[in-house]
């Protein structure tokens, strides 16, 4: 299929969960490419497909949402590069949560855990380390033959949804405990995935759902999480509802600062005597008090975008003309996003580093910055390191602490640019 062809299928005129019109489009990042797609060779840079990004809200249900899709085996191929496995800090979190799975539901061998996108077992390595069954269902064979052969994992190649699930349940039979973690953002049609988790779920069993919230994403200026793998951006109001329609019923919701604030939901079926924690009230009450039920907020976030793409753009050039050496960490698609609506190329930015060896020798699309190991930080010396993922920047500023060896700073983009210093954590973490 050509670039041509392909951007055809990008339109999408109607919600994705109530079918409206999708008239109102509040933020437009350009035509960019899929931001997971690095290119291999330096020769076919500036040749990558690009599609449009921009986000709508449905002024029906709520939903925000790409408002032009590309079809899902389109973005999650064979080769998918991203593997969760590779921030410590997320690993421990992950930790973390199954220790306390398995304390508040007293899991045990008798128990079956599956886990929807389960990248690269993560996460189900520490159930496995209890003796608790689980199954990884994971689309992308790069990072399922990972979770296979490094943890043992058995991870099914499949992409999840309601015919997936009947043929499961069959296979496997239904779950005590579903886990879909940052995946519902990734799914194209939402009802359909919700169907599956009602049918994979046993009766009196557990489903829960992680993802970034939309109202963190809004109040932070998040708007680098904005790219073509991310269909949905979710907020309660807007999933209550849906989870209603299918037979399920959310009983209780944690806030969490991972990915920058997100939720983690617990929903269960609606016919069983569960009570609703009063957290579900508070959230409802919290993101009605921020108006995520209006135009206002989403206008708002689209200004704060403009503003930090001229920020960014214009103190990387000042600093460019002083002789300044800039370098990135990382090459998350978050990244791509924010380099490429800023129009930020290799003249501005040297390389990046990333601790994926499967990242390292190619370079970013749109941008066309190399990835580059990152020993290389200790060679180089550069006077400025930008944080691509500013999620995780504790941890990046921890391991390259030594930066300060020779006056390097840390420059973090979002919610607006700012300087770090090396130094600061280190007396902060010692008070």
């Amino acid at each position: 299929m050509s670039a041509l062809e392909d951007k055809n299928q990008t339109k999408q005129r109607v919600c994705r969960a109530c079918q409206h019109d999708l008239d109102f489009i509040f933020a437009d990042l350009g035509e960019q490419p899929i931001a997971n797609d690095l290119i291999e060779e330096k020769s076919k840079l500036g040749y990558e497909p690009r599609y449009p990004l921009r986000v709508a809200c449905c002024r029906s249900c709520r939903l925000v949402q790409i408002a032009d899709d590309l079809p899902s085996d389109r973005l999650f191929r064979e080769d998918y590069v991203y593997q969760s496995s590779i921030s410590s800090s997320f690993v421990e979190h992950a930790r973390k949560h199954v220790e306390d799975l398995i304390k508040g539901h007293e899991l045990g061998a008798s128990h079956h855990i599956v886990e929807i996108a389960s990248n690269d077992g993560y996460l189900l390595q520490f159930f496995k380390k209890h003796g608790i069954p689980v199954t990884g269902i994971e689309p992308a064979a790069s990072v399922a033959k990972i979770a296979r052969e490094r943890h043992g994992i058995p991870t099914l190649e499949r992409f999840f949804g309601a015919e997936e699930s009947r043929r499961l349940v069959h296979e496997i039979g239904q779950a005590d405990i579903i886990l879909a973690n940052n995946v519902l953002a990734h799914v194209p049609d939402l009802f359909d995935f919700l169907i599956g988790v009602k049918s994979l779920l046993k009766k009196n069993g557990v489903a829960i759902f992680e993802f970034p919230h939309l109202l963190k994403l809004l109040e932070g200026a998040q708007f680098d999480t904005i790219y073509h793998e991310h269909y949905s951006y979710l907020s309660l109001l807007a999933l209550e509802p849906m989870f209603n329609r299918v037979g399920l019923k959310v009983t209780d919701v944690k806030e969490i600062s991972v990915h920058g604030g997100s939720l983690r939901l617990s929903v269960r079926h609606q016919d069983e005597n569960y009570s609703v924690h009063d957290r579900i009230q508070k959230l409802r009450d919290q993101e009605a008090a921020a108006g995520l039920h209006e135009d206002a907020p989403y206008l708002a976030f689209a200004e704060k975008i403009k503003n930090i793409i001229q920020k960014l753009k214009s103190l990387l050039e000042h600093e460019q003309a002083k002789g300044t050496l800039i370098a990135a960490y990382g090459a998350p698609a978050k990244g791509n996003t924010l380099l490429n609506s800023a129009g930020i190329k290799s003249n501005l930015i040297s390389f990046t580093v990333d601790k994926a060896p499967s990242k390292c020798g190619r370079f970013l699309p749109g941008s066309g910055v190399p990835i580059l190991d990152p020993s290389i930080i200790s060679v180089l010396k550069p006077d400025i390191i930008l944080i691509l993922p500013w999620n995780i920047k504790d941890e990046i500023i921890d391991t390259f602490s030594f930066v300060a060896d020779w006056g390097g700073r840390f420059l973090i983009p979002i919610p607006e640019p700012q300087f770090v210093e090396p130094h600061v954590k280190s007396q902060r973490q010692a008070s």
